[in-house]
């Protein structure tokens, strides 16, 4: 139900709300705050134009691990109906696709300036307004301010010795540029994760030569990609109100139903029976939750699974030594990631494993890539698949300030912090979609439960004329403790991953997400709303300047 159109703007603000970002997040804030509550909203973004980290995301391979029936809105049920895909899982080009048809079915881009960043944020206390600062040297006013920046987007590339040398091209798989062509030419990859095993399969066939450096071995499962068929995509269409309601009260969102059975609790064989369906089945997340209930916190069930892992490592890989590099040392800990034929890419003629933990990189020189062993790789073409600043990344890259000038580099020194995932004590009328400490799900589905609740919360302000809003410290205190206990329950923290910041040299290791699912996650969230929000302060006073 839309509110009143007599939602005014605060007094002397240019605008009622500034939203940064036009991926999923921002694009449904910009509708829910604009067409739902009748706010004058002003939206940016540094791209041309919608996508968010999927319109910077274009490089080959691109596609999402959600299988394509639910990496999308559920609230619009016409849009649902009108959906169209190809495959199992949506590549890069239609998620592009998606949100622009998104954008225009709702006159999104009206209230966006593109091809503008924010650069400085800041609360004015006795204005109870945000001023918001563009690199294009305006300065805007707001009451709110709703920020959709993306879990990963802030770009990770490592400072490497002489890369200023290297006379060939580099591209960072987080913004890749269009009309790049690969082909016939000596190509090497940065990194394992989930953009690294991607852009490894789709090089492997065109490249004159791949060089995989490999920092981390990883578990890969298959991701059981194939063509979707009208039929199957109209039984998704005809079922998607039980579809959503099974999404929303899971834990990870992704489509399927969690197991409940614990894997020490079968015998051996069926535990293998169990694993070899869910490896033919596919899916990263389908493996790791689907399989048995305790993958990620009993060190025998992540054995298991781990163990079964390594020995289709073995079974797929034809050198022993290259094998042997390949076999993950780690706990099955990380964000599960999944590839079509990832182990076969190594049995090609035309590609070679560099284990970079064991010889780890010394230097670029102008031909290639050299090692501290003194082995050198001569390349054409090195691709940065180094991950991002998970997270907090582009908070910190923004000259932010809350209450009394205190900057969110400062708040969160110690590691990011955040109330709920999406609020931060000290900065007024400040909303996170898919900050700190949310939930660790399928996104589209969290984002909408996200941005759901800020309309609400900002509704609700509007109704009882309140000036600001903001979690009382010993609320953040609470939420952040609950993480860390939750987190501490499993065996994520025990493994290096990015999930808690160890992608990054200096950064500290920290909780970042919140691990109890979605559907616990929402009744937190209603339960802050059904207390009569007893964990904000509104309208604080301005602290006293002596």
């Amino acid at each position: 139900m839309k509110a009143s159109s007599t939602a005014t703007r605060a007094r002397g603000a240019d605008f009622d709300a500034i939203v940064v970002g036009a991926g999923f997040g921002g694009l449904y804030a910009v509708h829910k705050l604009r067409d739902g509550l009748g706010l004058d909203v002003q939206a940016f973004d540094s791209a041309d134009d919608v996508g968010g980290t999927w319109y910077w995301n274009r490089y080959p391979g691109a596609l999402s691990d959600t299988e394509s029936y639910c990496y999308r809105f559920s609230f619009d049920k016409e849009l649902l109906q009108q959906g169209h895909w190809k495959s199992r899982y949506l590549t890069q080009p239609e998620i592009l696709d998606y949100l622009s048809g998104f954008a225009d079915r709702f006159d999104l881009r009206r209230s966006y300036q593109f091809g503008t960043k924010v650069t400085a944020a800041r609360f004015d206390e006795s204005a109870g307004l945000w001023n918001v600062t563009t690199d294009k040297g305006r300065t805007l006013t707001a009451k709110y301010l709703v920020t959709g920046l993306g879990l990963l987007s802030a770009t990770n590339k490592p400072p490497f010795k002489g890369i200023d040398g290297f006379k060939g091209e580099t591209y960072h798989t987080g913004a890749w540029p269009e009309g790049i062509d690969l082909a016939g030419k000596r190509v090497g990859v940065i990194g394992t994760g989930s953009t690294g095993v991607q852009v490894i399969i789709a090089l492997a066939p065109v490249a004159k030569h791949l060089t995989v450096l490999q920092r981390s071995a990883q578990y890969v499962v298959p991701i059981g990609n194939g063509p979707e068929s009208e039929e199957r995509i109209n039984e998704y269409k005809a079922q998607y109100e039980a579809i959503w309601k099974q999404v929303k009260e899971s834990a990870v969102a992704f489509g399927f139903a969690e197991s409940t059975v614990p894997a020490m609790s079968v015998s051996e064989a069926q535990r293998e029976r169990v694993f070899e369906d869910a490896w033919k089945r596919g899916g990263g997340f389908y493996f790791m939750f689907a399989t048995f209930s305790d993958i990620a916190t009993s060190p025998e069930a992540n054995a298991a699974a781990a163990d079964f892992i390594k020995r289709k490592i073995a079974g797929a890989v034809k050198d022993p030594d290259t094998a042997r590099k390949l076999m993950p040392t780690d706990l099955y800990a990380k964000r599960p990631l999944c590839g079509t034929d990832y182990y076969d890419v190594y049995n090609r003629a035309n590609v070679t494993l560099a284990d970079v933990k064991a010889d780890p990189i010394a230097e670029f020189t102008p031909t290639g890539i050299r090692l501290q062993s003194g082995a050198e790789h001569e390349l054409d073409v090195v691709v940065f698949a180094t991950g991002f600043d998970a997270v907090d990344g582009n908070y910190t890259r923004i000259d932010m300030r809350g209450r009394s000038g205190v900057t969110i580099r400062e708040k969160w020194k110690e590691g990011p912090l955040g109330y709920l995932g999406m609020m931060e004590s000290d900065f007024p009328n400040f909303f996170m979609i898919l900050g700190p400490n949310g939930p660790f799900t399928n996104l589209p589905p969290s984002i909408e439960t996200q941005v759901e609740w800020i309309s609400d919360t900002i509704a609700h302000m509007e109704r009882k004329g309140a000036r600001t809003v903001e979690p009382t410290q010993a609320a953040e205190d609470e939420w952040i403790a609950a993480c860390r206990t939750i987190a501490d329950m499993t065996l994520f923290p025990k493994a290096q991953s990015w999930i808690f910041g160890a992608n990054i040299p200096g950064k500290k290791n920290a909780v970042m997400f919140y691990m109890a699912g979605l559907c616990n996650y929402t009744k937190a969230l209603n339960s802050v709303k059904e207390s009569g929000y007893g964990a904000m302060i509104f309208d604080r006073e301005p602290a006293m300047v002596v």
